[in-house]
């Protein structure tokens, strides 16, 4: 039945996908409560080792400890309150608060892929020209490349939560999603989205395709340099210091291509849910294990620094 549009915004929002989880809940609760103190302990330890180890007070090392910096922000936005839902059995958000989760939420999932495309740029330069590497990845380098990953996010956030915040959404306040995203609020609203599409649109090749090129040409020009190199040592060497790096990269961009580029048919917002969230969870998870485990820089200056705890 026709009826008139009012655009007002809700004064809260009902997320309807933990109304789905029923008797797993205390159990998913669980899942959620571990992974986020194993996210949080694997993060600040590397962000600890390279504060602390002088060998690791290097460029590579510190766009590594921002990397662990932002997974760090990136699982705060969303598991700590999905958890509180959990337990508390309430499933309301404030308007406000979900615009704010919504500007956090894209501000550091959007930081990632510049921070990776910075990190690929320290490995092209170390291993195609090791003899200048110190004079080109300088410390005010490194500081130009972090700061720009994160200004630009963060213009990139704030575009987008401009837009959704304008999103006319008619009073409906139930969405099917664990937190606020910008796919849920736009499946409510009751209006022209033309705007929301085209600002995602111009926002890709720079938060996306652009470091995802930056990478992949990094790493052809790595391979081909290490193609001609004569000793099996200095390959094995140079593709051992890239394969943490790689590891991440591989993992960031294959879960994005998992949750974005699928047939359209195999799309709805409640499978698109649980993979968000299992995104979410998975990359700051398992970032610092690939680093502490495939590292052996990392794996040393752990090492040194529990024998030293052990002995003192």
């Amino acid at each position: 039945m026709d009826h008139v549009c009012n655009e007002s915004a809700p004064s809260e929002f009902i997320f309807l996908a933990f109304s789905k989880l029923n008797e797993w809940r205390f159990l998913f609760t669980g899942f959620l409560l571990i992974t986020y103190t194993f996210t949080l302990m694997g993060n600040v330890l590397i962000i600890i080792l390279v504060c602390l180890q002088p060998n690791l007070q290097t460029p590579m090392y510190f766009l590594l400890s921002n990397l662990s910096l932002l997974d760090i922000c990136q699982t705060t936005t969303t598991i700590p309150q999905i958890i509180v839902y959990l337990i508390s059995g309430t499933n309301a958000i404030s308007h406000e608060r979900c615009m704010m989760q919504l500007f956090f939420f894209i501000f550091f999932i959007g930081t990632e892929p510049l921070l990776l495309a910075a990190m690929a740029y320290d490995r092209y330069v170390a291993i195609c020209n090791p003899l200048r590497y110190n004079v080109v990845m300088n410390y005010k380098l490194c500081a130009q490349l972090v700061s720009a990953s994160w200004f630009t996010s963060s213009l990139n956030a704030t575009i987008h939560t401009l837009f959704t915040l304008h999103l006319p959404l008619c009073g409906i306040n139930k969405i099917n999603y664990f937190f606020c995203d910008i796919p849920p609020l736009l499946a409510i609203s009751c209006g022209d989205i033309s705007g929301n599409i085209i600002a995602m649109l111009a926002a890709s090749p720079i938060m996306g395709i652009g470091p995802g090129m930056c990478v992949l040409l990094s790493y052809i020009h790595i391979i081909l340099r290490v193609l001609k190199m004569h000793s099996s040592s200095g390959m094995r060497k140079a593709f051992s210091t890239c394969a943490s790096h790689l590891t991440v990269v591989l993992l960031f961009y294959g879960s994005s291509m998992f949750q974005y580029i699928r047939p359209f048919s195999s799309y709805s917002l409640s499978k698109d849910s649980k993979i968000a969230l299992f995104n979410n969870i998975l990359s700051p998870l398992l970032n610092p294990l690939i680093y502490t485990l495939r590292n052996n820089d990392v794996k040393g200056a752990l090492q040194k620094r529990m024998m030293k705890k052990i002995l003192s």
